[in-house]
């Protein structure tokens, strides 16, 4: 007998709210969409809910922004709400930018319906008249089902003037973004929609005051939206229902690294990590440790293994020196160099930096250059005191977000992994042998059984070896490709 989903463990410890639709409806069909509930909480809100009741309810859902910050959405509501401009704009953030992420992504191609009926109920929330959906151009499927979606809508009368009879109007339209990682943040997403270069601007005002041309506007990501209908729909005690104390209904996470399970896990907030990890995410492979999982993509930071059972949510996770983030969930192996790691992330976020502000323009190249310095065998210990220092300030005077977190990856590993530094600058020697300066390759005549592997995949012919005799690596023309090291089976190359 075929198993049924739920006899899954991968889907058995989920619980799919924000994709509950996701494979289950043609996403290029609104009558689907409709059959599931679809528009169902649209109609509620505009014919039976005045704003009030709506603000009330979401207060009471305490849904907070999926985009990062953990914002409540019912207080940038609010204040959007009390604005008194006659023209307000709602926006909807899909410009997902961090490695390894696809939350949003997936959403927008398999359920876009759910972000339209979101964005519908906060315009009539605050009294909007136009949305714009930000999405980046890499998105090509997700910006043909969200087209198709606003064209539906449109025919059934869900989008435009007069709304199901309500007198009420609100029509949308889509704004491809470039890929600058930048325009993830609200203030340079706003001014990119403006036809300008997109770069954050100082706050206050905030964007609920003064937002895309200088008007009030309310900015939600992707996921965020998407569980507005729900809670509409259910009602907000429902929701808040599942979750911790500050942190309620569920969270979509991007699972991918080293981990046997691949893809996207939808669970209750305070899940532990434990449990996306093994229980769903099937543990590490191959028989190796687990040794860390980065959270928050390059805004955020390193966990290592005793934090496995720490709840995921917004307070537990920061209070480990990572943040939600949009969801990214990188794990990684013992095979991992931690050094390399946090040099990755902070070559991601110096190219991304707009340069509009000098510690974020300035600063994370000082960064990259003292970490590529340790990676090739030439860092001191005073490179350590000076990414702290270096970071603090970054930290504490950066204008926008990209800036503010940047340093969160080396100060974690920092903080959980400072043998790795040391090791890399005392011993010039990389542990995970990622770093290849620091990379000498030695056979270990114990364990070798020479088989000749390493001998007919050596493309520079650097590994001398005889039959019945253990094999030797000539350094002179070893070139560090590490082929020898992943064909041996008997781990006799170090």
């Amino acid at each position: 007998m075929l198993p049924r989903q739920q006899d899954i463990p991968f889907f058995a410890h989920q619980l799919p709210w924000v994709l509950r639709n996701k494979g289950v409806i043609d996403p290029e069909s609104i009558d689907q969409y409709i059959a599931r509930d679809g528009y169902f909480a649209a109609a509620r809100a505009l014919t039976e809910m005045t704003p009030e009741d709506i603000l009330q309810e979401m207060q009471k859902s305490g849904l907070r922004g999926r985009g990062g910050a953990g914002f409540p959405v019912h207080l940038k509501w609010k204040f959007a709400y009390r604005e008194t401009s006659g023209v307000k704009y709602v926006l909807c953030n899909a410009d997902e930018g961090d490695p390894g992420a696809f939350m949003d992504r997936s959403i927008l191609e398999a359920n876009p319906h759910s972000v339209l009926e979101g964005m519908l109920i906060a315009a009539w929330t605050i009294n909007a008249d136009q949305g714009f959906i930000y999405c980046r151009t890499e998105y090509p499927l997700a910006l043909e089902r969200l087209q198709i979606a606003i064209d539906r809508a449109r025919e059934y009368g869900l989008l435009g003037s007069d709304i199901l009879c309500s007198g009420f109007g609100f029509d949308l339209e889509i704004y491809q973004g470039a890929g600058a990682f930048v325009c993830g943040e609200e203030t340079a997403l706003m001014r990119s929609i403006e036809g300008g270069r997109g770069m954050p601007r100082p706050r206050p005002p905030f964007p609920a005051q003064k937002g895309l041309w200088d008007r009030p506007t309310v900015l939600n990501n992707v996921e965020t939206l998407a569980n507005v209908p729900l809670i509409i729909l259910e009602g907000g005690d429902w929701y808040a229902s599942v979750g911790t104390e500050h942190s309620k209904g569920t969270k979509v996470f991007a699972l991918s690294g080293d981990v046997r399970n691949i893809g996207l896990v939808e669970v209750p907030m305070g899940t532990s990590l434990r449990s996306i990890i093994y229980d769903i995410g099937g543990g590490i492979p191959g028989k190796r440790e687990f040794k860390a999982v980065q959270l928050g993509g390059p805004s955020g930071g390193c966990v290592p293994a005793e934090y496995l059972d720490l709840p995921v949510d917004y307070e537990a996770i920061s209070r480990a020196g990572a943040i939600m983030g949009s969801g990214g969930m990188i794990v990684m192996d013992q095979r991992t160099c931690m050094v390399d790691m946090a040099r990755f992330f902070m070559d991601f976020v110096q190219e991304e930096s707009c340069g509009k502000c000098t510690p974020c323009r300035e600063g994370t190249m000082r960064i990259l250059e003292i970490l590529d310095r340790i990676r090739a065998g030439e860092g001191v210990i005073q490179d350590l005191w000076e990414l702290e220092d270096l970071s603090a300030t970054i930290r504490d005077s950066s204008l926008c977000g990209l800036g503010q977190t940047a340093p969160n990856p080396v100060l974690s590993t920092l903080k959980y992994f400072p043998k790795e530094y040391e090791d890399h600058i005392r011993n010039k020697k990389c542990p995970a042998r990622k770093c290849i300066a620091l990379v000498k390759f030695r056979v270990n005549p114990d364990k070798c059984t020479s088989c000749g592997l390493c001998h007919k995949n050596c493309p520079s012919g650097a590994v001398r070896w005889k039959k019945k005799q253990p094999a030797e690596i000539d350094p002179q023309k070893c070139i560090k490709c590490m082929l020898c090291l992943d064909k041996c089976m008997f781990d006799a190359i170090d």
